[in-house]
């Protein structure tokens, strides 16, 4: 056996072209629509065309139901940390997690506090010392707080009094939020 031969084994197929699992997907949900690439490179674009109104109001609903514990996770999680004057405003659902953006330094200071990362405290950290600080605190205590889960946090040289927070699974948001409500 050559190298060449165990290089075509143990390769498996490429996998199925985006339009191909789009089409695939809505025979199997009884829709009717034409999915096609509009150019030769189908992995950049993918065009839908002559979907029925109610083959769109079905697609619209199978859409709401497949994301619906995902929205209702980002809308708790969202009511939870305003309620603690958590600023979130880039909380959003993207791609089937939960995006939660940009936060004040101070507010993912408290949001440590209250994952029990520090004891609670009077003074609001505020310079890019720390922010490093304050992302050190999150990224221990929010495992801690949600069971193994995490988020990507970030600080960002052109914009100092932020982090940045990566996205969340709806399973770790509810975890979270169980963290939050107790």
């Amino acid at each position: 056996m050559t190298d060449t031969d165990t290089d075509t084994r143990t390769h498996a197929p490429a996998p199925p072209s985006p339009a191909h699992e789009l089409r695939a997907a809505f025979r199997e949900a009884g829709l009717n629509a034409r999915v096609t690439p509009p150019d030769a490179d189908a992995q950049t674009s993918v065009r839908v065309t002559l979907l029925s109104p109610t083959d769109a109001r079905q697609l619209a609903r199978l859409i709401r139901t497949g994301t619906k514990r995902t929205l209702k996770a980002a809308r708790s999680l969202r009511e939870i940390c305003e309620g603690y004057r958590i600023d979130l405003p880039g909380l959003r659902v993207q791609q089937g997690r939960i995006t939660l953006g940009p936060i004040r330094i101070d507010d993912a200071a408290r949001l440590a506090r209250l994952l029990d990362a520090v004891p609670q405290a009077t003074e609001q950290p505020s310079t890019t010392a720390d922010a490093a600080a304050v992302k050190a605190l999150l990224d221990h205590a929010f495992p801690q707080a949600t069971g193994g889960g995490t988020v990507p946090v970030s600080v960002r040289e052109s914009s100092p009094d932020l982090l940045h927070l990566g996205s969340i699974d709806a399973r770790t948001a509810r975890r979270l939020i169980r963290a939050l409500q107790f």
